[in-house]
């Protein structure tokens, strides 16, 4: 068996286990680069330093969504058309999303240095963690190009088919940032400060193992005469990144719209502003560590549905969906338990304080974040679509729950609900997005059976 037909004739759960576990800690060890941060924060600063990464954390988003876009992208492409035997065309996209990457990663860096105190005040920030967060994100701002070379040509490397490898560049990184927190925190007394360079030093040393795999791709030969600009190549790259990249633009407006409406329906409440920022900054991030075991699975999925979708074997794509999104859902089930049954214990993890602060973290884990296990339905149908090549079906789902659905609830219910109305804005877009998705995807899968027929 060749390296470039396994994917058409492994069995569907054995191949999916091989691509889906390394990507699932490679996302993990994304997560737990701002959780950790925010221990040790925590037991050190104090829940106004956790706020303070909340606000900030919208530019990790952006970052995120930019990786998302190229390496979602390329290698629905890359692994479209090694389905279709066209690896000549499929190894151009590679070099091209390298190109992206690097000139989208300088762009946004600059972008940030020049209007950083701005973007803090567009995000939530108040003038109780404004220095903090300034001191936060002046550092982290230049890690931001490493991250997206690691979160993009992590993507890439497992359409090439190494999925081990791509895990160990995160994982790397992560043990990097693991390690260097506690030291610059509390031996150094370096505070946040010390926290975003453990951070920074993490995701150099990850790009830098994604850089040396660019040389050896093992399904194709890339050599320096192919690094060579193609226009086409990149629209095609940006066209089936979009859905991803929406979806995670759209989380970084959810961020802003729900940090906004904290700060001014906060002091309308008995909480203030500071509290729910930390309690909705911690709750988010501890969502996104389960969040990331449903992306990683789609991003282990998206090889094996785009190589036989473009192979013509449609019962292998849906099965493989079908498992996926099984698989995710079991995962986001047991956050749903965690967030129902011990809110205050989870809390707890990252420093203490008063009962206000505690009354707020169980009201905003029991409500915003009850429908937690249905959301990785979502992700797998956005994946779906855009492994496939239909980028505006899974723009659609993408966009279903954060924008379409979730921003203009956020604005409407706390007007008549306070502070409250955000926590019900949760639940109400997890479930009618769910609705759209399973809309979309039952649709699609008739479309299968058609194209069998006819032999298409």
């Amino acid at each position: 068996m060749n390296k470039e037909n396994v994917l058409g004739q492994e069995k569907i759960p054995s191949l999916l286990a091989k691509f889906a576990i390394p990507s699932v800690i490679a996302m993990l060890i994304g997560a737990f680069y701002n959780i950790v941060d925010q221990f040790f924060i925590g037991n050190s600063v104090g829940f106004l330093g956790n706020a303070a990464t909340n606000v900030a954390f919208p530019l990790v988003s952006l970052c995120v969504s930019v990786s998302l876009l190229i390496g979602m992208g390329a290698a629905a492409n890359f692994n479209l058309n090694m389905g279709s035997k066209r690896e000549e065309e499929a190894k151009k996209y590679i070099v091209n999303a390298f190109f992206m990457i690097i000139l989208i990663g300088i762009i946004i860096t600059v972008f940030v240095r020049v209007f950083l105190s701005r973007l803090l005040i567009v995000f939530g920030a108040t003038d109780e963690i404004m220095d903090y967060a300034i001191s936060y994100t002046s550092i982290t701002s230049y890690g931001f190009i490493f991250l997206i070379i690691t979160n993009a040509g992590t993507t890439l490397i497992r359409a090439d088919g190494s999925p081990g490898y791509s895990m160990f560049a995160s994982v790397i990184g992560g043990l990097i940032n693991l390690i260097l927190d506690p030291i610059f925190i509390f031996v150094f007394d370096m505070g946040v400060a010390g926290a975003a360079i453990a951070t920074v030093a993490g995701q150099i040393i990850s790009a830098l193992f994604v850089i040396g795999y660019a040389f050896r791709f093992k399904t194709v030969d890339i050599r320096l005469s192919d690094f060579k600009l193609g226009f086409s190549y990149m629209v095609d790259i940006a066209k089936l990144g979009l859905a991803p990249f929406f979806n995670q633009v759209a989380i970084l407006l959810v961020q802003v719209v729900i940090n906004n409406s904290l700060v001014h329906y906060g002091p309308m409440s008995p909480y203030g502003a500071e509290i729910p920022l930390a309690v909705v900054g911690i709750g988010m991030k501890l969502n996104m560590i389960f969040f990331s075991c449903a992306i990683g699975i789609s991003q282990g999925m998206q090889p094996i549905v785009s190589y036989n979708y473009g192979a013509k074997e449609y019962d292998r794509v849906k099965k493989t969906y079908l498992i996926s999104a099984a698989a995710a859902s079991i995962i986001l089930f047991v956050a749903f338990l965690l967030f129902q049954l011990i809110p205050e214990q989870l809390l707890g993890l990252f420093g203490g304080g008063d009962e206000k602060y505690f009354e707020f973290g169980r009201i905003f884990f029991r409500g915003f974040l009850m429908m937690t296990f249905i959301n990785g339905v979502q992700v797998m149908s956005s994946s779906l679509f855009t492994s496939i090549g239909k980028p505006h079906k899974g723009i659609l789902v993408s966009l279903s729950r954060q924008l379409i659905l979730f921003v203009p609830l956020a604005l409407i219910l706390p007007r008549f609900l306070g502070i409250y109305g955000i926590v019900f804005t949760g639940p109400i877009a997890d479930f009618l997005a769910f609705v759209v998705a399973i809309f979309l995807v039952r649709g699609e899968f008739k479309d299968f059976e058609r194209r069998k027929l006819k032999g298409i």
